[in-house]
This record gives C-alpha cells, sequence and structure tokens, in this order.
C-alpha cells in the first residue's frame, strides 16, 4: 500500500497492526497466526485489515519481516557500525544477547520467518534475504576495520566470518529456548568470535 495515501492516524494503526502480528509469529508461528487472530489482538475488522495490507496474510507477513529486519539492525547500532576493536566487538555481543534473552525474545524473528515460510513464498524469501544479506555486511565490515587496524590477518575472509558468526547467533538462539538461558548463546557467538582473536595471535610481525 502506498504510505502517502496514508493518514498519520492510519499509518499508526498499521504500524500497530504489524506489531501485533510480529509479537503473534513469534509466539505461534506463521500458521497460527491468522487474520481473524490479529484482528482479535489489535480491535480491527476485516475491512480495515485489507484496507492497509490488500494482499492479505502474505503481504501483511512480508510487511512484518521487513519491520523485524529494520528493529533488529537499529537494535544493534550504534555498535554495529563501530566494530574497529575488541571492546567495540564485546559490547556488540553483550548489546545483542540483551535484546534477545532480557527482552525474552527466545528466537530470532528473521530466522524464524526464513525457517517457517521462505521457501514457498518468494517475496518473503527476497525481503527475508536483504535483511539477513544487510546484517552480514555490517559484520564483514567490522572485521575489514580490524584489518584496517592491522589486529586481524588481511587474508582473512570478512564475509565467511560474517556467515560463521550469523549461523552461531540463530543456532545459539534455538538452544537457548529449551533452557531458557542464555549461555548457549553466549557460548555460540564466542566460539564464532574466537577465530578472529587466533587470526590476530596468528599474524606475523
Amino acid at each position: 500500500m502506498e504510505q502517502a495515501k496514508i493518514t498519520e492516524r492510519g499509518r499508526l494503526t498499521r504500524q500497530r497492526i504489524i506489531e501485533a502480528t510480529g509479537e503473534q509469529i513469534l509466539a505461534s508461528g506463521i500458521g497460527g497466526t491468522t487474520l481473524d487472530t490479529v484482528r482479535a489482538a489489535t480491535l480491527t475488522s476485516k475491512s480495515q485489515l485489507f484496507h492497509y495490507f490488500p494482499g492479505g496474510k502474505n503481504e501483511l507477513v512480508s510487511e512484518v519481516a521487513a519491520w523485524e529486519g529494520r528493529q533488529l539492525l537499529d537494535a544493534q547500532e550504534p555498535e554495529i557500525h563501530d566494530l574497529g576493536s575488541w571492546e567495540s566487538w564485546e559490547r556488540w555481543r553483550a548489546g545483542l544477547v540483551h535484546y534477545y534473552i532480557a527482552r525474552g525474545r527466545w528466537a530470532c524473528p528473521i530466522g524464524s520467518l526464513a525457517t517457517q515460510a521462505a521457501m514457498t513464498d518468494p517475496e518473503l524469501e527476497s525481503t527475508i534475504a536483504a535483511s539477513m544479506r544487510a546484517w552480514r555486511d555490517m559484520l564483514a565490515d567490522g572485521v575489514r576495520k580490524l584489518q584496517q587496524a592491522n589486529t586481524v590477518d588481511a587474508t582473512a575472509d570478512p564475509q565467511r566470518i560474517a556467515t560463521v558468526i550469523l549461523a552461531a547467533i540463530q543456532g545459539g538462539l534455538i538452544l537457548s529456548q529449551p533452557e531458557r538461558s542464555a549461555w548457549p548463546l553466549e557460548a555460540a557467538l564466542d566460539n564464532a568470535l574466537a577465530p578472529l582473536h587466533l587470526v590476530s595471535t596468528s599474524r606475523t610481525p
């Protein structure tokens, strides 16, 4: 829907629907989230839902994915743009753990959406892939900053390291969920970041 045609009140209503749907998907999955459950949670009518999301549930879920992607990157500010030292990486790690665990988010919204529906919905798959690429690129830029500071070996591949870190986050969250504890996520992140220190200490003077 063209945002320019929505009033400020309408924009707020639309955003409220997106956020409520995101919460439902995280709790019950895409299959357990229906337009009826969204209507009940947001006190909106069916006509309102289709006014803001003419494409129905598919469009709404895609909008949720885009919003969750922005939220995830915003939550890592400003550290994710300042990963030029070990201290900044530690702050980023601590902030990310807090974002998920302290807020009771025992799963990554983007990761959850990817495993549930990306393969069957090309538009959703594209939205999720864009969010993951943006996240990976920011982490890779952080590795490059360490390389530019002559802290990490210049032959290390920033994209591969960033991909390993993302995989550790997703896997760590899956293991943290049944434990209701941060330690699996923290352990996964520590192991993913360890190679950075290894390529640092193995550098030839």
